[in-house]
Order: structure tokens, then sequence, then C-alpha cells
């Protein structure tokens, strides 16, 4: 089985659900399991789905669905280029970004497993912005301790896509035991706390700013995985960042 979430966003209109729906019906995609919700008149849907006996890449299902930004985790990027894992990434990563590049499309990088200025010098290595950047704030603070809106400015040629979410850091943890490469035993309390937006530890005025500065006009999806009403959190987010941005 080959899972991939597929999320849907745009101004509410008659159809959305059936138009997608019917698509991935002829792709041989089989929806698993679906959530919907309107926000201020804005629909968002999000599907997991099996794409396993369909005979399109996950691209080009992207592209047909009218966006060409895949976004994906790769693991942890190791800062030692010469450690045995880096190499063995790049190689992956340089044969995506060629297929990517094929189709004007973007696989797009989740931030936080390494900092920016690692992740970039993997990037550059590339020569190609085929696997780019979707960058999350709130997993910069809360992993590595990295400043996000540093890291705007670091990885701006390569930002695609971001995301609002907000969290803190509780303790220092390795993030290749957070991200299960490495086995340890289990602590009696989390290395770092998914917050709502604005009651955590990254900077959101300054964020926004950056942004602005290195002329990114994308989207700035908010992420909410947690805590006891997600939706109501969500409607938050949004009422928070409209405050920041007016």
């Amino acid at each position: 089985m080959k899972k991939t979430i597929i999320t849907v966003v745009g101004k509410d209109t008659v159809g959305i659900i059936a138009k997608v729906c019917n698509y991935l019906a002829e792709n041989q995609v089989n929806i698993e399991d679906i959530s919907q919700t309107i926000v201020q008149g804005y629909f968002n849907m999000m599907m997991v789905t099996d794409v396993s006996k369909s005979e399109k890449s996950n691209a080009e299902l992207a592209k047909d669905l009218e966006t060409n930004i895949v976004t994906t985790h790769i693991g942890v990027v190791p800062a030692d280029p010469n450690h045995p894992r880096y190499g063995v990434m790049q190689q992956a990563c340089f044969e995506l970004a060629q297929y990517a590049d094929s189709l004007d499309a973007h696989f797009a990088i989740e931030t936080g497993p390494e900092t920016a200025a690692t992740l970039k010098h993997f990037l550059d290595e590339l020569h190609s912005t085929g696997v780019a950047v979707n960058l999350d704030p709130a997993n910069l603070v809360m992993v590595t301790g990295d400043d996000p809106v540093q890291a705007v400015y670091t990885l701006k040629d390569y930002i695609v896509h971001t995301h609002a979410k907000d969290g803190r850091r509780n303790f220092y943890r390795d993030p290749e035991i957070i991200y299960g490469l490495v086995e340890a035993e289990m602590l009696e309390s989390e290395s770092f706390t998914e917050l709502p937006l604005g009651e955590g530890k990254v900077p959101f005025p300054g964020y926004l700013k950056a942004l602005d500065e290195i002329g990114y006009h994308g989207f700035l999806t908010i992420e909410r995985e947690v805590g006891e009403d997600p939706q109501a959190d969500i409607q938050k987010a949004a009422d928070y960042l409209k405050n920041l941005i007016r």
C-alpha cells in the first residue's frame, strides 16, 4: 500500500468534492479517509489515499489536480557530508529533482530534522529547485532550535510552500531519535510541545516580514495536528494571521 495525503484548498464552490473524487476514481486512487471544513468561505479537504494501483506518479497526479507542489519528508539530512547516509540521500534527491524539473514541478522537503544551513548546503549541491522547501517554522523551533526568521533568508531560493504552525522546545533531543532513525529509551516527557498559533516560540511578525522581503507570496498552510479542538484552533490561527498581515 502506498499512502498519499491530498489536500484541496480554495473558495467554496459547488462541485469541488465531485470533481476531485471523480478524477481520483478514474486514476485508480482509493480514498481511505476524508475530512472537510469551511473556514470563512474557504474550503479545506484532506484525504488519505492509496495510490498503489494508479499508473501515475504523485507528481503527475498533482499536476492534473492543478498544483505543481508535492510536500514530503525525506528523513534527517546529516550535517556531515561524509556520513554514509548523506550520499544516498543526495543521489535519490538528485534523481527526484531531475524528474520534477521535467514536469515543471517541485518536491518540497519539510524543514525540521536539520538546521536551515545544513539543508541549504544539501540542496545547493543538487543544482535544481525540483527538490525545494516546505518551510515549517515550528519544526525548526521544536526540533533543532533553529531561528525560523533567519531560515527564511537562508532558504529563500528554495521556498515554494510554508506552514503556519507554532510550538516550543522543552529540551534538546537528537533529531535522529525524534524521527525514529536511532532507538532510544522512552522518556517521561516530550522534548517539544506543539501549541496554537501565537502561543509558542515562533516569532510570527518577523517570520511573515521575512517571507514578504524575499518575495514569497504562496500559501501559509495552517497545520494543527493535536489539541482538544483542532478546528477551533485553525479558526483562531486564521484570525491571528489576518491581524498580522493587515
